[in-house]
Formats: structure tokens, sequence, C-alpha cells
């Protein structure tokens, strides 16, 4: 298959991309960030997780920073992370425009993310699709540890196909596959594409790569390849998941930029613009962010 002549960049830097961070980032940093990425060209961006703030303290102010971003400009959308009917609501009082919900492929990641076993969230993924769609919001369902689980181990592509399958009838509108650990390589990736695109026909794909073995570039290009044009990044390569042990950062927005401007491929952002922030935002948490790209620079210089 060929690759896609463009993709478009789900940016989950505000959102994944500090969650996991000892730094608490105030709301008004938060703001910023966002804005730097919708100035950048960025059209879809994670600005909010909608969970319980006990169990992510940095994100706890997810309504103080969508009220003060307010509705999104124009061709841009702000989606709102949900694991909950309880955190549904809270997404549909503010100026979300899109919803990703999660189920796990294991029972064990499930109770340590969610609290639940796998059949108890897919109980309540219809209605919650159902609600946000009655509301005006787009809904995707991310899969989390759809290539590997560090509670279970191996994960076989056919249960992350059957899951997919059960979503799609659900409504949902695009279905995301989430290398949560970062042990995806380009087979698996290969593989699990097939297989869901046969359970789910027409329904929109898009993965979340995490590049904890350094093969989160390499993951990208096989999901273009398999006929995806939607992908998950992060700026700078912040984040990680506090339920997943060893879970570094994911793939960094810059080097899949660079990766796919030098491939031909259009994106509408602008990758200098968003390196320089990534650069701003490894200040701001007084650490060295993983992208290569901030390090090394693009090419011709």
């Amino acid at each position: 298959m060929p690759l896609p002549r463009r993709v478009t960049i789900v940016e989950v830097g505000a959102r994944d991309g500090l969650q996991n961070e000892d730094v608490i980032v105030s709301t008004d940093d938060k703001v910023e960030l966002i804005r730097r990425l919708v100035a950048a060209g960025i059209t879809r961006i994670e600005t909010a997780s909608f969970v319980h703030p006990g169990r992510v303290p940095q994100m706890a102010d997810a309504e103080a920073v969508m009220e003060v971003l307010g509705p999104s400009p124009e061709g841009v959308s702000y989606t709102g992370l949900v694991l909950n009917r309880r955190g549904l609501d809270r997404a549909l009082a503010t100026p979300v425009n899109e919803v990703n919900l999660v189920v796990a492929a294991t029972e064990g990641f499930s109770v340590a993310n969610q609290g639940a076993a796998v059949s108890t969230v897919m109980a309540s993924i219809g209605e919650m699709v159902a609600a946000a769609q009655a509301a005006g919001l787009a809904a995707t369902v991310t899969i989390s540890v759809a290539f590997g689980c560090p509670y279970e181990g191996e994960v076989e592509p056919g249960v992350v196909a059957d899951l997919a399958a059960r979503i799609g009838a659900a409504g949902a509108d695009e279905i995301a596959l989430g290398d949560t650990i970062g042990v995806a390589v380009p087979p698996d990736v290969t593989t699990r594409l097939a297989l869901v695109r046969d359970a789910v026909g027409d329904t929109g794909l898009r993965v979340h790569f995490h590049d904890t073995r350094n093969t989160g570039i390499a993951n990208v290009h096989a999901a273009l390849a398999a006929g995806v044009s939607v992908v998950d990044a992060s700026v700078g390569g912040a984040g990680g998941c506090p339920f997943a042990p060893n879970a570094t950062g994911n793939v960094p927005t810059e080097d899949v930029l660079y990766m796919l401007e030098r491939s031909g491929i259009e994106t509408g952002v602008d990758l200098d613009a968003v390196t320089e922030t990534g650069r701003w935002l490894a200040r701001l948490l007084e650490k060295e962010l993983p992208s290569a790209i901030a390090r090394a620079g693009v090419f011709p210089g």
C-alpha cells in the first residue's frame, strides 16, 4: 500500500506528555503549551485528562485548562481523555470537541489503569460513545497495551482485533491502537492493523506509540504503510503512563514530522516551531527531553 499523501498529527504532549512528569505544570503553562502547538499548525490536541485527581494529580486542573482556553480556534479540535462516565460528564461540561475513551487489551492493565475489568469498561463504552456523539463530540476509543502488557506480557493480535470489532459495533468514530509500554516492532504493527482493519471496516484508525525501546519511528512508518494516516505524538517526546512501569516517553512530534517531511508527506505543521516548543517545554520541566531533532537539528540545516 502506498504511503498516505497527508498525515494528521494528534498532539498528546499537554496530556500524555505531562501526566507522568514529576514537575506539576501550572494551568497557565499548560495553556501556553497548547497555544504554541496551535500556532505551529497542530489541528488535533489532547488538552486535558478528566480522571480522578488523586490518581493523576498532574491532570487535576482539567476544567481550569479548558476554561482558560475557551472554544477551540476554527479548524482546531481539542480532545479530553475519559476513563469512565464521571469523566465523560466532566468533559461534556467543557468546550472540548472530542473525547478519547480507553479500554485495555488485558485484565491486569485494565484494573491497574481504570480500576475495572475489561468487561465492565466495555459495557459502558457504547453508552459513552452515544452520549458524546449526542452532544456533538467525536468519540475515539483507544485500546491500551495493544502490543504488550506490563502485567500479562504478550497480547495476542486476535484479542486486539476482537476488541476493536466490539468497539466498532459500539459506534466509535475512530479506534486507536496504543503501544502503552513501547514494546512493538514493525511486524507487530502490520499484523495487528491488518486484523483490526478486517474487523472494523471503514472505521477510522489511529496509532499511539511510545519510544521506550527506540522503535517508535519505525512503528509509525509501518502504520503509514498499512494505511493509517492519523498518528499520536508528543512534543519533545515527553510522557509515559503512571500505571505502566518503565513506559517512557511518547514518540517525539519533531522526530515524526522530520520523517514525514523527508518522505514527502504533508502535515501542515511547522517543524521548526514544534522543535522550539519542545525546547521550551524541556526548560519548563527542567530536564532534557528525548527528541533527536531537538538535539541534532534537521537536515539540511
